[in-house]
């Protein structure tokens, strides 16, 4: 059964404050349990859930979503053939693109991510793990959440004020969970620390939301620091798709790129990326500097998570670290951020206005941590002049 819901006379300055989900999917099952977690949070309403990719972008100018979880898999038109007609109606629309983890799936939703998508969410493979999995329902609340959020503030202060809905006889409500409180980041006088006196050794990059979109932009103009450093990455990410994105940035960086193995020695001229579902830590065998692969417990909800890498990166090579805090949701980076500053070392955070979500960057910014805050199109060059001993 598709449900649109229909207007009523409710107040609107109330609904506007909500943010209002198209969900798209062809398993029943899988549309009355999305809706059922959207709806029972007070900040989230349901607009619509429709089975193909055709019905979404036929009902998208009716029903008027701020975002839209659209599978990839579905029949008449399926979420890849969908997203740039929806995008094509609606340039602000946020589109979370849904599919199993397989290969396959994994190539689509990065390439969907180049063609306009927001972002991604991985489904466990069946339905029972779907309806039982805490942390895939928590990842799906928080996307849509905190990529609404930004969209909403992004449109013009003059757009009239949509109208409200009226709950479906569909969606039954179920347990809110606790949201993790969205970035209201506030301004503050921007205090910088200094930049590198000598040239870094290693470049390390966490990232988690919009990331593999801005590791595409960066990687084409880091070969200038790749010939003088290694670069250790990690990027929020299952497995299988951390396979497929270091193919990805391979080809574009003309340099190797890969999923980073235990034990495997760190040298320059090579990108080293957290495996899905690991940690990756550096550690010092027999004097050399390590890849050091671990499978411990979530670290600020994630595996892999950028502070593993941060904070054993500081321990070893102290004040020739250089680390990038690009956009994410959240604060991971934070702690290991301050290891790196403490033992001497530098940081450098993507500005909010090329992030798609000034979670992470935010937080290092703010926390008084960095030496630089750049827009994505700078981040190259500033980094190409440091490793080169140039602190201009």
């Amino acid at each position: 059964m598709n449900l649109v819901v229909s207007p009523s006379s409710s107040a609107a300055n109330a609904v506007s404050r909500r943010i209002r989900v198209m969900l798209v999917d062809d398993a029943v099952v899988v549309r009355g349990l999305f809706a059922r977690w959207v709806e029972s949070e007070p900040d989230l309403e349901v607009v619509a859930t429709l089975r193909t990719g055709r019905e979404a972008v036929d009902q998208l100018e009716r029903v008027d979503p701020d975002v839209v979880v659209l599978d990839v898999d579905m029949p008449e038109l399926d979420g890849i053939a969908a997203l740039p007609l929806l995008l094509e109606k609606r340039r602000d629309l946020v589109v979370i693109m849904a599919s199993t983890l397989t290969r396959r799936n994994a190539e689509i939703s990065l390439r969907a991510l180049s063609l306009g998508a927001a972002d991604y969410i991985p489904k466990p493979a069946s339905n029972r793990e779907v309806s039982a999995s805490i942390a895939f329902r928590r990842d799906l609340i928080e996307k849509i959440r905190h990529l609404g959020l930004r969209a909403k503030r992004q449109r013009p202060a003059a757009e009239a004020p949509r109208a409200p809905t009226t709950p479906s006889p569909e969606v039954k409500p179920a347990p809110s969970i606790v949201p993790e409180p969205v970035e209201e980041i506030a301004p503050a006088r921007l205090t910088l620390r200094p930049l590198p006196v000598t040239a870094p050794r290693v470049l390390l990059i966490g990232a988690s939301t919009g990331g593999p979109q801005a590791l595409n932009a960066l990687m084409a103009q880091l070969d200038a620091v790749l010939q003088r450093a290694p670069i250790l990455i990690t990027q929020h990410m299952p497995p299988t798709f951390t396979a497929v994105l270091a193919e990805h940035l391979a080809r574009i960086a003309k340099r190797p790129v890969r999923e980073a193995v235990d034990g495997e020695e760190i040298v320059a001229g090579t990108v080293y990326l957290a495996p899905g579902g690991k940690h990756m830590k550096v550690a010092r065998r027999d004097g050399t500097a390590v890849i050091a692969i671990e499978d411990g417990p979530l670290v600020n909800f994630c595996k892999p998570a950028v502070d593993p890498l941060f904070a054993s990166a500081a321990e070893i090579w102290g004040n020739k670290v250089l680390a990038l805090v690009l956009t994410g949701m959240g604060s991971d980076g934070l702690a290991g951020a301050r290891n790196i500053v403490a033992a001497g070392g530098h940081v450098i955070a993507q500005d909010e206005a090329t992030s798609v979500v000034w979670g992470m960057p935010g937080q290092v910014t703010n926390a008084g941590l960095c030496s630089a805050v750049l827009s994505l199109p700078d981040i190259a060059v500033k980094l190409t002049r440091l490793f080169a001993g140039d602190r201009s």
